[in-house]
């Protein structure tokens, strides 16, 4: 009797444990599908799209060519997921900047030469430029949210402030990230890629504190 007793206990607990390995495994599955994801997000951003391959970029993260496709259709697939990645980090890390903190440390020598952990739009614009359309979708939507994160709340007052203010910050976006694409199109000891991002810093915060004291100053309750 106590011996059908204990073999009934036995039978009970494997299938508990079955299921509980399986939970593990999809967790994991997921943390290598996201280690992938980082990983090919900072080669993309040092190398472009076609710089590196499949191969490569799993060897790089630490798996064999043959687990990519337990995880992703195609190379497309992944390059749009970590392009996607890339920008939603570079927005993450904008927000709570003002306009003038973010031109300081974004039009400067360390990011220039940080290519990996820089921006994806300063990094890849050109690329994407020649990708199809879920990619270039996917940038534009990294995008806007850059757009939004650097649009001070006070900004959306009004229609007619609204739409200033994101002139604004589109322009201010734009220059930077042009001074870092022709700084890096230069060699990393040429003059002339610090003079660019010397230059380019300059006239961004320039032109911002002008358009600030373009406002009108705010009234007092008593006015």
């Amino acid at each position: 009797m106590s011996i059908d007793i204990y073999v009934c206990l036995t039978v009970e607990r494997r299938p508990k444990k079955g299921r509980l390995d399986m939970r593990v495994t999809k967790a994991q599955a997921e943390r290598n599908r996201a280690h992938i994801v980082a990983t090919a997000s900072r080669l993309f951003r040092e190398r472009g799209y076609d710089g590196v391959g499949v191969a490569e970029l799993m060897a790089e993260a630490g798996f064999t060519h043959g687990g990519f496709y337990k995880h992703f259709r195609s190379k497309a697939d992944l390059m749009a997921e970590a392009s996607a990645s890339g920008l939603s980090q570079t927005a993450a890390r904008t927000e709570g900047l003002d306009a003038a903190e973010f031109v300081e440390r974004y039009v400067s020598r360390e990011h220039r030469d940080g290519r990996g952990d820089g921006c994806t739009i300063a990094a890849l614009s050109g690329d994407a430029a020649r990708q199809p359309e879920d990619i270039k979708t996917e940038f534009a939507a990294g995008i806007e949210s850059l757009l939004t994160a650097l649009q001070a709340p006070s900004d959306a007052a009004g229609d007619a402030d609204q739409g200033a203010a994101r002139t604004k910050v589109i322009d201010m976006l734009a220059h930077s990230v042009g001074a870092i694409m022709l700084s890096r199109a230069c060699p990393d000891g040429s003059p002339l890629a610090d003079e660019i991002l010397d230059v380019c810093r300059k006239e961004i915060l320039a032109s911002l504190a002008h358009g600030d004291s373009d406002q009108p100053a705010a009234r007092s309750p008593e006015a």
